[in-house]
């Protein structure tokens, strides 16, 4: 998976929309990389939280290549269902932002439940709370790092990376998004302890 997310990176960097928006999006991925390689050895996650993390890299190289506010997902949708999303719902801007928001908390939310069972062994329904706070945490943090990278740079950069499309409560819904991915997330494995799944994470078969 990792090598093939390394090509998928290095295809999205060819003739990218923005060449700085590019860099600039792929910098905490890069730093991501280094850590998970880094640790490998000593804190291996389980292959479905790997599985769950490359999808939604995947996804947020095709916004890297394209911007997140230029991606044309819209027009892939016609074309393939002969209809468009956005004149069904009667929005005027592009979303593939705010899924991808959703997707974070969906497909990152599996490696932060096992990361805090492994750092705090939290018990009962604090097995679930921790990690979705974690999310959201996380997920406030990178909005203020969007915005301190827009105010440092400005300009069209700045414009291309914040990505708000004019909408002046953008980070409060993509934070709010990433809190309902990363609930249906924890709902998902909830569910697979007690209807006795397989185990697929780390301590979850025993809370």
């Amino acid at each position: 998976m990792l090598a093939v997310f390394l090509v998928a990176m290095l295809v999205s960097g060819i003739a990218p929309h923005y060449r700085q928006d590019w860099l600039m999006e792929n910098v905490l991925v890069l730093l991501t990389l280094a850590v998970l390689v880094a640790g490998f050895r000593r804190r291996r996650f389980s292959n479905a939280s790997y599985a769950a993390l490359f999808g939604f890299l995947l996804l947020h190289e095709l916004g890297a290549h394209y911007t997140y506010a230029e991606v044309p997902w819209d027009r892939w949708f016609s074309a393939l269902f002969g209809f468009s999303l956005n004149d069904a719902w009667g929005a005027s801007r592009n979303h593939f932002d705010r899924a991808i928001h959703f997707a974070y908390g969906l497909l990152v939310t599996p490696l932060a439940v096992e990361l805090a069972a492994r750092r705090t062994a939290p018990r009962g329904a604090w097995y679930w709370i921790v990690p979705v706070s974690l999310m959201t945490a996380s997920s406030a943090v990178y909005e203020l790092f969007e915005w301190g990278a827009a105010v440092c740079f400005g300009g069209d950069l700045g414009v291309a990376y914040l990505g708000t499309q004019g909408d002046p409560w953008d980070a409060q819904q993509d934070m709010f998004l990433a809190l309902l991915g990363s609930v249906a997330a924890v709902a998902v494995l909830a569910a697979a302890v007690v209807f006795r799944c397989p185990r697929k994470f780390p301590g979850a078969d025993s809370r």
